[in-house]
């Protein structure tokens, strides 16, 4: 088989196993917290937000900003993790995939 011939399949295979990958990624979720469980955010390994969950305890008009504070922890960790996820389970995909005259 010639060498583009070997390419094109290789390119094929990871290209079949990328939507393998993102289609898992999708599916698969992390949690975070902040303040103490106060609140709780779910992030999609995709990169989007599945939930966010407030105790009605914290809910306090007073201490809107201490909230969004503690949402916005929550939240950028969640997202921090599912990326990190994402990430480590992509290079698992495009590792071995060389293309010659690439860097």
């Amino acid at each position: 088989m010639s060498s583009i011939g070997k390419l094109m399949k290789q390119a094929t295979r990871m290209q079949q196993q990328i939507e393998r990958v993102q289609n898992e990624m999708a599916a698969k979720t992390v949690e975070a917290t902040s303040g103490g469980g106060v609140v709780k955010v779910t992030a999609k390994c995709d990169g989007s937000l599945a939930s966010i969950k407030i105790d009605p305890a914290a809910m306090n008009p007073a201490d809107a900003s201490l909230l969004e504070d503690m949402v916005l922890a929550a939240a950028n960790n969640a997202l921090a993790q599912a990326k990190e996820i994402s990430n480590t389970e992509m290079g698992k995909v495009t590792q071995g995939f060389n293309l010659p005259g690439m860097i």
